[in-house]
C-alpha cells in the first residue's frame, strides 16, 4: 500500500481517499459500477448492485427527473465507453433559478486555460485536452423533467472505446497533494511535514478509520468540473499551514477540502471545537448565507449560523465556495454533517437558489426548508431596484412590509399597497415571492427566530460584522484572522448576557403564575418571547367545535381579525397542537395555543413545551445520547461506534472544563482515574470486568 502525501491511498482493492478528521487520517474506498456494452449502436449503462438496475438509452429524446440525474446517467455511460464527463455551461431561469438547458461535455473538450502564475511554477502540468467536441445538452420541458436535445458520440481523441474502460478511472480521483502542488508557491515545506506525518498516522489508524468510513456519510472529495472562482496566488499553501497551526493548538479543529477536475482546490469548510459543541445544543434551526456567493467583488464566503438561548446569532461552520455547482453544495451539506457527528437540523433556512434547495432535498431530505427573509429581501432589491424610481424609499417600503406585519391580513394589505405604490404587480420576481410566502413570511413564523425585538434580522447582524473583510481583495488570511475575532467577540457576548441573567430577573406584566414560573426557567429573552405570547392571548377568543373522547377541537382568532386557526388539545396528557405551528418552527407555545391552556385552567406551562435550549441551563449536560447498541453485529463497526461516542463526549467535557480553573483540575483529575479505570478492565478477563464495571458504577 502506497501513499501519495495527504490525499490518496492507492492498493489493490481500488482508490481510497485519506482526510483529516479530529487527529486521525481516514479512507474512503471507491466502488465501481458493473458495466454492460449495447450492441445496436444506442448509447446505454447499467447500474451496480448496490443501486435499483437500470438499463436505459441515452439518445436524443431520452428524459430524465432532474439535470443531476442526466448528469449521473451521462456519467455511467461515459465510463462505460471509456472517458471522463465535465460540466459545461448551465442556462437558468432569472426569476426562480431553475436549470432550464445545460451541457455536459466530454473531459477533454477544449484547453486549459493559461495559468497566469506560470512565471512561477516550476514544473508545469501536462495538458490532457484536445478539443474533443463530444457531448449531449439537456433541456427543461414544461413538466419539469429534461429531455436530450442534441447529443454527439464522435470524439477526437485515443482510447474511447469499452474495450479501455477498465483501464480509466471512473473520474479522476485528484488528491489533496497534487491540488496542493499544483498551487501552492512558498511554505510547502509546512504542508510537505503534514503529508509526513499522515503517512505514520494512516498506519496506525487505518483500520478504524475503514470502520467508521461504514458508519459515517460518504462523499466525493472531488469535483468532475472546474471550479468556477479562480484562488490568488499562494492562497493554497497559506490555509494548509493556517490549517496545520489550528489543529496542533486544537486537536479537535475540523477541515475539508475538495478539488475540481484540474486538481485545484475549489471548496474549503472548517468548524472548532466550540461550533460542534454549539451546534450540539442549539442545531436544531439553522441559517446558511449564502449573500457573498454570486458577488464578483466578495469572497465566496458561506457560513452556518444559529441561535443560542439568548437570542444571539452564533456561528455552527464556515466554508469558502470557489465553485457554485451542484456537486459543491452536497459536498458542503455531506461535510457539515461529517463535521457534527451526523446530527441532521430540524429546520434549514437557505436562500431561495434553485441549486442550493437540491442540494438540500439530496443530503438533508428529512429536514424542512425554509427560505431566509434576509437573503430574499437582498436577492429581491437587486432584480427590483432598477425597476422603480426611487430605491431607497422601495428598500424602507419593502423591509418593513416583510418584517413588521405580524397578522396575515395586515401583510397581504401592506403587500397589496406597496405593489400599487410603485406599480409592481406584472413584477415575475413579487409574484414568485407571494406564492412562495409561507416559506419566509415572518407572520408564518418560520424566520421568527432570527429576527430580534428591533425587526431586524440576526443573520444580517453577523454578516456586517464580517461586511469589511469579504471584499475579494482581501487574502484569505485576513479574513480568517477577522473571523476568529468575530465568533471570540459572539461568544464573549453570549458569557456576558448568562452572567446577567445570573444577576437578575426580568420583568413581568403581572401577578400571573405562569410567567413566574417561567421566567425561572427561560432565559431573559426567551421569557421576553413566552410573554409577549401571553399577551397576545388576552385578546384571542376561542371556541370549542367538537369533542372525540380526549380530544377536543377548538377554534381561535384574535380579536378584530378573520383568520382562525385549529387547536387540537388532548386532556390525558395536556398535548395542545395549533395549526399556525410556532412551537414547531420557534420552540414556544403560539397565543391560541396558550388560550386554550388558560380555558382548561391550566396554570402552569406542561414540561413537554418548555425546551431547555431557551432555558438557563440549555448548556448543561449532553444535548443527545448515542446509541451504540443499534449498530451491527460487526465488531469492527462496534468499536468505531464506540470511538465516535466517545470522542464526542471528550469534546463536551473539555469545552465546558476550560472555562475555569477548578473545573479544568476537577475534570482533569477525573480523566486520570478514568484512564487508570480503563486500563485495568482491559487487562482483566471478561467477568472479571464486569465486576469492576458494576462496583464503580454502584
Amino acid at each position: 500500500m502506497q501513499f501519495a502525501q495527504l490525499g490518496l491511498l492507492t492498493s489493490a482493492e481500488g482508490c481510497v481517499c485519506i482526510e483529516l478528521y479530529k487527529g486521525q487520517w481516514r479512507g474512503r474506498k471507491d466502488c465501481t459500477n458493473s458495466q454492460i456494452v449495447h450492441e445496436n449502436g444506442t448509447l446505454s449503462y447499467i447500474s451496480s448492485t448496490n443501486d435499483h438496475s437500470i438499463d436505459a438509452v441515452v439518445k436524443v429524446g431520452t428524459e430524465f427527473e432532474s439535470d443531476e440525474h442526466a448528469y449521473s446517467c451521462y456519467n455511467k455511460y461515459a465510463k462505460l465507453m471509456g472517458f471522463n464527463v465535465r460540466k459545461d455551461w448551465v442556462n437558468r431561469s432569472k426569476v426562480h433559478g431553475q436549470v432550464l438547458s445545460r451541457k455536459f461535455t466530454c473531459s477533454k473538450e477544449g484547453y486549459r486555460r493559461r495559468d497566469k502564475r506560470v512565471v512561477n511554477v516550476k514544473k508545469h502540468r501536462k495538458e490532457t485536452r484536445t478539443g474533443c467536441l463530444a457531448h449531449m445538452i439537456i433541456t427543461r420541458q414544461p413538466d419539469g423533467k429534461y429531455r436530450v436535445s442534441h447529443i454527439e458520440e464522435q470524439h477526437n481523441h485515443e482510447n474511447v472505446n469499452p474495450s479501455t474502460a477498465q483501464a480509466l478511472p471512473p473520474q479522476r480521483e485528484s488528491s489533496i497533494s497534487q491540488a496542493a502542488d499544483a498551487e501552492l508557491v512558498e511554505g510547502t515545506k509546512d504542508f510537505r511535514t503534514l503529508s509526513k506525518f499522515a503517512s505514520e498516522s494512516v498506519n496506525k489508524q487505518f483500520r478504524l478509520s475503514e470502520a467508521l468510513d461504514n458508519v459515517d456519510i460518504g462523499y466525493a472529495n472531488h469535483l468532475q468540473s472546474e471550479r468556477t472562482r479562480d484562488m490568488k496566488k499562494g492562497e493554497v499553501g497559506s490555509l494548509l499551514h493556517y490549517f496545520q497551526r489550528q489543529h496542533v493548538e486544537n486537536p479537535s479543529f475540523f477541515y475539508a477540502l475538495q478539488v475540481d477536475s484540474d486538481d485545484k482546490v475549489c471548496n474549503i469548510f472548517w468548524a472548532d471545537d466550540k461550533m460542534v459543541s454549539d451546534y450540539d445544543h442549539f442545531g436544531d434551526v439553522v441559517c446558511l448565507d449564502t449573500v457573498c456567493r454570486t458577488g464578483k467583488n466578495c469572497l465566496p464566503f458561506v457560513q452556518f449560523i444559529g441561535v443560542n438561548h439568548h437570542k444571539q446569532a452564533m456561528i455552527f461552520a464556515a466554508a469558502l465556495l470557489y465553485d457554485d455547482t451542484m456537486e459543491s453544495y452536497k459536498w458542503l451539506f455531506q461535510t457539515f454533517l461529517e463535521a457534527m457527528s451526523g446530527k441532521k437540523p430540524k429546520t434549514i433556512l437557505t436562500d431561495q437558489d434553485a441549486t442550493i434547495v437540491e442540494a438540500i432535498n439530496s443530503v438533508l431530505s428529512e429536514t424542512d426548508h425554509h427560505i431566509c427573509i434576509w437573503q430574499m429581501y437582498e436577492n429581491a432589491l437587486k432584480h427590483i431596484s432598477p425597476m422603480v424610481k426611487d430605491t431607497e424609499s422601495f428598500a424602507n417600503d419593502f423591509k418593513r412590509c416583510i418584517y413588521k406585519h405580524k397578522d396575515e391580513d395586515d401583510f397581504v394589505s401592506a403587500w397589496r399597497d406597496m405593489l400599487d405604490n410603485y406599480d409592481l404587480h406584472q413584477n415575475d420576481w413579487l409574484k414568485w415571492m407571494f406564492r412562495a410566502r409561507e416559506k419566509w413570511a415572518v407572520v408564518y413564523g418560520w424566520n421568527t427566530i432570527f429576527v430580534d425585538t428591533e425587526g431586524g434580522h440576526l443573520v444580517e447582524s453577523l454578516f456586517n460584522d464580517l461586511r469589511n473583510y469579504l471584499h475579494s481583495d482581501t487574502t484569505v488570511l485576513q479574513l480568517f484572522k477577522h473571523f476568529e475575532r468575530v465568533v471570540d467577540e459572539r461568544r464573549s457576548k453570549e458569557r456576558e448576557a448568562s452572567d446577567e441573567m445570573n444577576r437578575y430577573m426580568p420583568g413581568l406584566m403581572g401577578n400571573v403564575v405562569m410567567l413566574k414560573r417561567a421566567s425561572n426557567e427561560y432565559t431573559p429573552r426567551a421569557f421576553e418571547v413566552l410573554q409577549q405570547g401571553y399577551e397576545k392571548c388576552l385578546n384571542v377568543v376561542v371556541n370549542q367545535c367538537s369533542q372525540n373522547g380526549s380530544l377536543f377541537e377548538y377554534r381561535a382568532k384574535t380579536y378584530g381579525t378573520t383568520r382562525e386557526h385549529s387547536i387540537t388539545f388532548c386532556s390525558s396528557d395536556d398535548t395542545v397542537i395549533c395549526s399556525c405551528k410556532k412551537f414547531e418552527s420557534v420552540g414556544f407555545l403560539c397565543s391560541h395555543a396558550l388560550k386554550v391552556l388558560d380555558h382548561r385552567n391550566i396554570k402552569v406551562l406542561p414540561a413537554k413545551y418548555v425546551l431547555k435550549r431557551w432555558t438557563k441551563d440549555a448548556r448543561s449536560g449532553r444535548a443527545r445520547l448515542s446509541d451504540v447498541s443499534t449498530v451491527h453485529d460487526n465488531p469492527e463497526l462496534t468499536v468505531a461506534s464506540r470511538y465516535k461516542d466517545l470522542s464526542h463526549r471528550i469534546l463536551m467535557l473539555s469545552t465546558r472544563a476550560s472555562e475555569s480553573g477548578e473545573a479544568f483540575q476537577y475534570a482533569a483529575r477525573q480523566l486520570d482515574q478514568v484512564l487508570q479505570g480503563v486500563e485495568k478492565i482491559l487487562t482483566l478477563k471478561p467477568g472479571d470486568a464486569q465486576v469492576v464495571t458494576s462496583s464503580s458504577t454502584g
